[in-house]
Order: structure tokens, then C-alpha cells, then sequence
């Protein structure tokens, strides 16, 4: 399985960076409801797609590492179909399109030294700042088990569930993915205290959804926050962080709140994000995604990737 390549690595794969942050503030996209998967309706869209994930790709050639490509499926879950514009075939028809551009893409790029996994991307049903309800596992399965499935039959090597606020989505999400024996990773997002927007902390978070899958995702990332908001939460002496196998950083210390409402985009100092990325991988032996989002681009990812870290011994 090609998914065992990023189980048994000792070198960190790269991930890209904001995607939506990039195409709104960089090309100027307005993004219904947050969702890049409206851009592959059109040939300027697949174009400015195909480009932004080339110019990642390149980067994990240059650094002799693998690639995650996402398919830009974060905002296209059944929650979403009605805010797009879309019905329920619509938008499962929108995820299967995006795995056939992504997998259009690897068969252009993979090479031996540089593996590609196809990642379908979920993100959360509600506002994943400023999550107005907690929703049970229960409602969870029902509301992304349509997407999860659809991401599996067009033939993505994993999904990722990313910006989760609270344990009870992550937990439906994993047995979705589990109904059809997907791999699955939970990304918690985290506030600038370095707890969930739940108030649950992160340590917790895991082990709730540990506990009620048994063991079910493949390792868990944090996304969407500042090193700076969260490597003090960080215990290497307790077990669960054992289970954090990814990170992809914001690039701006501002709270969500902040972010949610800036109107220039806040895109940090790329060479720090690179050191501080660095140092996240020296106390997380089990690092094995690293990357971007809110406010970062092919820059940051790039510091990113050129650092000397300890993984990357042959």
C-alpha cells in the first residue's frame, strides 16, 4: 500500500500551505462559503489549482521528500451542498472530480524519490473558528460518511479531517472511514491557549477519540495554529503525544477571531515558521507531515522543507 511508505519513513513528507488564504488574498478568488473545490469548475480555476500544487511538489523534489496532495474537498461535505448552491449528487459528484484531478496530477509528478499519497480532504459541518454547536458522534457519521465514502471510491490513498473543533465530530469521522477500511487522520485545531475551541485539551481530545475507536486514526495533526500557541501544551514525557504525526502551522500568532475577520492577510515570517517547525520535530519523534496553512505559501513551506531536521537521515 502506498500509504505504507508514509508509515515507515524516516523522512517527513511536505503537505502545501493556506490554500483558500492563498487564492483569496493572492489571486484574488472570491470563495463561496471557503471552498477551493468551486474553482475546479472552470479551466482558469483547474489552471491556477494545477499551479499553486505544482510549485509544492517541485519543493518536495528538490528536498527528496514525499508529497500529501490534497484534493480541495475541505468545504465539500454534504453540510456544505446547500450554502454552495449545490444538491447531495452535486457535491459528491464535486469530490469525485476533485480526486481525478489530483490523481491526473501525481501520474504527471510521482517519481521513485518523490511518492505522492492522494489525501481527500473533510473539514468540519460548522464553522471551524467559531463553531456555534457541538455536533454528537452520532450526527457526525451521518453528515460525513456521504463525502468519506465518495473520497474512498475515487481512490484516495487517506483522508484527513482537518480544523475539527471537538472530539465528538473527530470520533464520527473515524468511523466513517473506518465503514470502508480508509485510513483516516484527525487534525485538531487549537486557540491560542493551545486548547481545542471546546475548551477540551488536546491530550484529552486523543485519548477521547482513541478510547471511543480504538486507536482508529492512522495519527493525529494540528492545524491551523501558531507554534507559539501551542508548543507549551506540548508534554513529551506523556504518551499521547506519541500519537501527533503531523503539524501544519498558521502563519500568524493572531487568535481565529482575529484572522476571521482581517482583511490583509497576515502571512508571518516564513524563515521563523522554518526554525520553529524544526524545533516541533525535535520533541515529536513521530512527525511525518509537515506543511502550512492560513497565511502561508510555497515560501514557508520551502523554509520548511530546508531545514536540517533530524528525520532526515537516510
Amino acid at each position: 500500500m502506498r500509504i505504507q511508505k508514509l508509515k515507515e519513513t524516516r523522512r517527513f513528507f511536505l503537505s502545501d500551505g493556506g490554500l483558500e488564504t492563498f487564492l483569496i488574498f493572492d489571486k484574488g478568488y472570491d470563495l463561496p462559503c471557503f471552498s477551493a473545490a468551486v474553482l475546479l469548475d472552470t479551466e482558469q480555476g483547474r489552471a491556477d489549482l494545477r499551479a499553486y500544487f505544482e510549485r509544492f511538489i517541485d519543493i518536495a523534489k528538490a528536498s527528496g521528500r514525499g508529497f500529501i496532495l490534497d484534493a480541495p474537498t475541505w468545504r465539500a461535505g454534504t453540510a456544505w451542498a446547500g450554502p454552495l448552491g449545490l444538491t447531495l449528487k452535486e457535491v459528491m459528484e464535486t469530490n469525485q472530480t476533485a480526486v481525478s484531478f489530483v490523481s491526473m496530477l501525481r501520474a504527471e509528478h510521482e517519481t521513485e524519490t518523490c511518492p505522492i499519497l492522494l489525501n481527500g480532504l473533510v473539514g468540519p459541518a460548522g464553522d471551524a473558528y467559531a463553531p456555534d454547536a457541538e455536533i454528537s458522534r452520532q450526527e457526525a457519521l451521518l453528515i460525513h460518511a456521504p463525502q468519506i465514502h465518495a473520497l474512498g471510491k475515487a481512490g484516495v490513498d487517506m483522508i484527513s479531517a482537518m480544523t475539527l473543533t471537538h472530539a465528538g465530530e473527530a470520533i464520527g469521522i473515524v468511523q466513517a472511514a473506518k465503514e470502508i477500511d480508509v485510513p483516516v487522520v484527525i487534525a485538531f485545531t487549537l486557540e491560542t491557549d493551545g486548547q481545542l475551541p471546546s475548551g477540551q485539551s488536546l491530550g484529552d481530545a486523543i485519548a477521547e477519540v482513541d478510547a471511543a475507536t480504538n486507536g482508529g486514526p492512522i495519527y493525529y495533526m494540528i492545524n491551523c495554529a501558531h507554534p507559539d500557541h501551542f508548543r507549551d501544551v506540548l508534554d513529551t514525557a506523556a504518551a499521547w503525544t506519541l500519537r501527533i504525526g503531523g503539524i501544519r502551522s498558521n502563519a500568524s500568532r493572531q487568535s481565529h477571531a482575529e484572522l476571521d475577520e482581517a482583511e490583509v492577510l497576515d502571512d508571518g515570517d516564513p524563515v521563523e515558521l522554518g526554525m520553529l517547525s524544526a524545533e516541533l520535530v525535535s520533541r515529536l519523534p513521530n512527525i511525518r507531515v509537515l506543511g502550512g496553512c492560513c497565511g502561508t505559501d510555497h515560501r514557508h513551506v520551502g523554509c520548511i522543507a530546508g531545514h536540517d531536521h533530524p528525520l532526515t537521515a537516510a
